[in-house]
């Protein structure tokens, strides 16, 4: 009774006054609270949209450090005289042989050393940087009852495929990421090769990455930790440890249900679906926000842990909040109007920003003119949403860069910068259609350096790789540009002539064989070498395959050889298995 007395008996000024301070009351509650939650949710979507950015931008980075070395380790595993070499162990030819392509491949690799294990005797061959071992690369035979040799078996009996792990190899005194391939041949296990990256550099390069509120790590299927800034937390030896015993990422966290979440995230990026999940979870004590992404060649997951709050300082905005409040408070007497003209609608346009950085639009979303606390909070957002949008084109193009260099590493032969069996495949099918649309049938033709084994075994492997080089740069003269040429093998070249006749293969034939006849290889040392080739031609068929169209060829290649080499023979696929000598060249 007495509030109502002292309220009817107040002046009119008083009554507008304390009726505009309840209303600015009543509206700046749910204002700020309004504010509030824009400001939260800008920075907790642009702290999950930063980092799945970063998780992409690792993936890649990851893959950037070690993708080399695991294409050339699978290259090495593939080729035909290890093969041969670890199916006859004890031929003293296919051992040099095979000895001598692991040289050869050393010296590609970034830790220049090898490593191969033989299936049927268990010996282990190594050599390393610095060629200390080049009399004695067999050090030593792997047995199933040694417990330091647990690591081959196991990676054995995954039957195919490159395969990681973080490992110190006791016998030869070195920490290293392994990488091991397992070679094999019509789905039998013959045994093991790779090559290590030192542990210390990968992280240096790609876990060590200096970024304010950013730490990378490595974690293989099971949640291991392959690679930290902390070394005590990483987990050597993996393959050979039971899952109780392992330090896991699932133990840096706080909370079961956290530690659920990841293994499910993880298990869902590994399946392509999407390639990035990221989620709040406790760790340390803290609130992170938790990236996994999945490195499927390397059968590892890149983790990203990010603190947001390190990287968007949510105390920038407290200027913009007590600004906001005098606003309100300057403009008491038209709040109802001002507040929803000068506050609401304006945080309004910030919320569509927000809505169009969610759907991918990064420029200045939020346009407010002036300097008053709403303009310089749409600045503040339209900065960091150009900053996200800078950083998402860097790591977009990133991504496009890399995958431009794995397309080249998949097509081309690494020594001689033209196409390989997988990119001819391609280049054949393309001008097959060529040929079935126009009518203009292609021809095919194999050529294989006359004893080529000579002058590897004479001059040696470098000089053969000269003779190669020099090979194909004559052979390229001579072809068109828009006529294919790719090494089918060691000294073997595949060319298709396109749109072409008996008649015109025939010349392309003997104007090859002349090119590589018509002078000697000469050596960067100064000596040469002669060379010759035998070359086997067909016509393709419309409907005719590669496989199909390269056994006429190469069934034509065999008569040349037969004939004494230094010949082309043309394939007629009219008559049958016959084959019609073009003429000696």
């Amino acid at each position: 009774m007495g509030l109502l007395a002292a309220w009817k008996g107040s002046g009119l000024k008083v009554r507008v006054l304390a009726l505009v301070l309840a209303a600015l009351v009543a509206v700046a509650l749910p204002a700020s609270g309004v504010f509030l939650w824009i400001v939260n949710g800008t920075v907790v979507k642009l702290g999950t949209l930063f980092a799945e950015k970063q998780i992409l931008f690792d993936r890649f980075r990851g893959l950037e450090a070690l993708m080399r070395e695991v294409s050339l380790a699978e290259t090495v595993a593939r080729a035909p005289v290890i093969v041969e070499w670890a199916q006859d162990e004890s031929d003293p030819e296919k051992a040099k042989r095979g000895l001598a392509e692991l040289e050869h491949y050393r010296l590609s690799f970034t830790d220049r050393s090898y490593f191969v294990v033989l299936d049927r005797t268990g010996n282990y061959y190594f050599n390393d940087r610095d060629n200390n071992y080049e009399h004695a690369r067999l050090r030593y035979t792997v047995s199933p009852d040694d417990p330091k040799d647990a690591w081959y078996f196991k990676t054995r009996a995954l039957g195919s495929g490159c395969h990681l792990n973080v490992n110190r190899d006791e016998a030869l005194g070195v920490t290293k990421v392994w990488i091991n391939c397992i070679i094999r041949k019509d789905g039998k296990v013959l045994g093991l090769i790779g090559t290590g990256v030192d542990l210390t550099q990968f992280i240096k390069e790609v876990v060590e990455f200096p970024q304010t509120g950013v730490q990378s790590m490595f974690v293989d299927l099971q949640g291991a930790i392959q690679a930290h800034r902390d070394p005590r937390v990483v987990d050597f030896h993996s393959l050979t440890k039971d899952i109780s015993a392992k330090k896991t990422i699932f133990r840096l966290l706080d909370v079961e249900d956290d530690r659920k979440a990841l293994a499910e995230m993880m298990q869902q990026v590994s399946k392509g679906e999407p390639l990035v999940l990221s989620r709040f979870m406790q760790m340390d004590g803290r609130e992170v926000l938790v990236g996994v992404g999945f490195l499927d060649r390397l059968g590892w997951f890149n983790v990203t842990v990010m603190d947001v709050d390190a990287i968007i300082d949510r105390k920038l905005f407290t200027p913009i909040a007590l600004l906001m409040a005098a606003i309100l408070l300057a403009a008491a007497t038209l709040m109802t109007l001002l507040f929803k003209r000068k506050v609401l609608d304006r945080l309004a346009r910030v919320e569509q920003g927000v809505s169009r950085v969610r759907a991918g639009d990064f420029g200045a979303n939020a346009c407010e003119d002036g300097n008053d606390e709403i303009a310089r909070l749409a600045r503040a957002f339209n900065e960091m949403a150009l900053a996200v949008g800078d950083n998402t084109g860097r790591l977009e193009a990133m991504v496009r860069e890399r995958t431009e260099k794995l397309e080249l590493l998949a097509q081309y032969d690494p020594l001689t910068s033209i196409l390989n069996r997988r990119g001819f495949d391609h280049a054949f099918a393309r001008e097959q259609n060529r040929a079935r649309r126009d009518g203009r049938p292609n021809g095919l033709m194999i050529v294989d350096l006359d004893r080529f084994k000579d002058v590897n075994d004479e001059y040696g492997h470098y000089a053969g790789d000269e003779v190669i080089l020099a090979c194909v740069q004559r052979m390229s003269s001579v072809l068109r540009s828009y006529d294919a040429c790719a090494r089918w093998g060691g000294d073997e070249f595949i060319l298709l002539v396109s749109g072409c006749d008996e008649a015109s293969l025939a010349a392309v034939a003997a104007k090859l064989a002349a090119c590589l006849r018509e002078a000697p290889v000469r050596l960067g040392d100064g000596r040469s070498v002669a060379v010759t080739a035998s070359i086997g031609a067909a016509l393709v068929g419309p409907e005719e395959g590669l496989s199909e169209a390269a056994a006429r060829a190469d069934a034509a290649l065999y008569q040349a050889k037969r004939k004494g080499r230094d010949d082309f023979v043309l394939d007629e696929p009219q008559s049958g298995t016959a084959l019609r000598r073009v003429g000696r060249v």
